[in-house]
């Protein structure tokens, strides 16, 4: 017998000692056991792997990365603060407000088309053309089979104007919904039919002097650009009333709902009753009318309409829209997060220039926020899974419900290893049958 020490259990000759080790046995050295020093969540080591501490960091990393439009925004405002004493007065965030109106209502419509996972590159040159269409008709439209020439009055050549906006949304939404064309293809080659419908109408030249004549009736036009109502810019109040209005469509309307149903799983949102074709049409009938006033009050601050005003405020929208927050992909976005988005976007230019930054260098500038934000994205929501319109939504980790380290789908349950004592044939009584439907595809009719 061999000697033991008090309390120890006696050994036999030939058992096997504490460090050794033996299938189904740990031992003490061994990191899964438990042992102080190997880091184990469940050691009790306060310094190591202390699940609390983990949680506050993923906690803490979130809500910067979510809060990254409204820290951006601050951050420009304390740079250009420093930098400049006039960027931070009332008449100067007032001035830069009223810039930024004119790409938040661009970027407000096109959060709607992206909500359904599209794009829309035609709100740019909609601005465009809209803003022509309202130059057009406040200069007269000659009649010469009467020999006579209209001048509309100031609202009808306005109302004119968003409805035809409105209308080439309709066109983009009808190509993407009903004939199933992509969306960058549709809006794209919108893009260029209404650039050119817009220089092939004033022959390339802006239409100057739109304040009107009082005996013609159609003044008044330059009042959305410098009029203020109670000292805030009259299209910044038009901003923000559209922009309470979407807000409250997306969070307390039937509409919205669908809208964001339609973005995160399109699939699913028709086997729900979802009307899709419908609410894909809508939001780039609302992507155009939000397109048309913004071109109405850039020609009203101008009191003039370019064809080529609008020129990659495109881009403009969708990096506003990416800034605050949206997923391009679909189903995730937020009006709160666009208005923020728009405002860094504005003040970013409106800083660098009011410091002589070059004008090319604001490009670059612009660009790599759009970099820095799409990176931000793809930390926050992860890589779509799958490639599929239906499997968007962040990856889980290996071992969580959301993904099998193997790469198994979530529904399919892991293969036990056979063993002598099961059968080897005939499916057991936990696994699906062949003829059973698949967690998550739809109900067999």
């Amino acid at each position: 017998m061999t000697s033991t020490a008090a309390g120890d259990a006696p050994r036999m000759p030939g058992s096997p000692t504490p460090d050794s080790s033996t299938p189904g046995q740990r031992s003490p050295g061994n990191p899964k056991s438990g042992d102080p020093k190997s880091g184990d969540p469940k050691s009790g080591d306060p310094k190591s792997g202390d699940p609390t501490t983990e949680r506050s960091s993923l906690t803490i990393s979130r809500v910067l990365i979510e809060s990254r439009a409204f820290l951006a925004l601050a951050l420009i405002i304390v740079i250009f603060s420093l930098l400049s004493p006039n960027f931070l007065t009332v008449d100067n965030l007032l001035i830069m407000s009223s810039h930024v109106a004119i790409f938040a209502l661009l970027s407000l419509g096109q959060l709607l088309v992206v909500l359904t996972g599209g794009i829309d590159l035609s709100v740019g040159s909609i601005l465009g053309f809209t803003a022509v269409i309202g130059g057009f008709l406040l200069r007269g439209v000659p009649i010469s089979m009467f020999g006579v020439t209209l001048y509309p009055s100031v609202p009808a050549a306005v109302l004119i104007a968003i409805v035809l906006g409105g209308a080439l949304g309709l066109i983009n939404g009808v190509l993407v919904a009903k004939f199933k064309v992509a969306p960058f293809v549709a809006t794209l080659g919108m893009l260029y039919v209404v650039r050119g419908f817009a220089l092939l109408m004033t022959n390339g030249r802006t239409i100057n002097d739109l304040s009107g004549e009082e005996a013609l009736g159609n003044t008044g036009f330059e009042w959305l650009g410098f009029n203020r109502i109670l000292g805030i810019p009259a299209g910044v109040l038009i901003m923000a009333v559209i922009a309470l209005v979407i807000a409250v469509v997306l969070g307390r309307t039937t509409f919205g709902r669908w809208l964001y149903a339609t973005g995160g799983n399109e699939r699913a949102a028709q086997l729900s009753g979802v009307p899709v074709r419908t609410v894909t049409v809508w939001v780039y009938v609302i992507s155009g009318l939000c397109s048309a006033v913004a071109g109405i009050i850039l020609a009203s601050t101008l009191t003039s309409a370019s064809p080529t005003a609008g020129n990659t405020y495109e881009l403009t929208a969708i990096a506003g829209v990416v800034i605050g927050g949206a997923a391009l992909s679909g189903g995730r976005g937020t009006v709160r997060g666009t208005l923020l988005g728009a405002f860094v976007i504005g003040f970013l230019s409106d800083g660098l220039v009011l410091i002589g930054v070059s004008a090319y260098w604001q490009t670059v500038f612009v660009g790599a926020v759009i970099v820095v934000a799409v990176l931000l994205n793809t930390l926050q929501y992860g890589r779509p899974s799958g490639g599929k319109r239906g499997t968007r939504g962040k990856p889980g980790k290996p071992g969580s419900p959301g993904e099998d380290p193997a790469g198994a789908s979530p529904a399919d349950p892991p293969t036990a290893p056979a063993s002598a004592e099961s059968p080897p044939t005939g499916p057991s009584s936990d696994s699906p049958s062949p003829d059973s439907p698949r967690r998550g595809s739809p109900p067999a009719d």
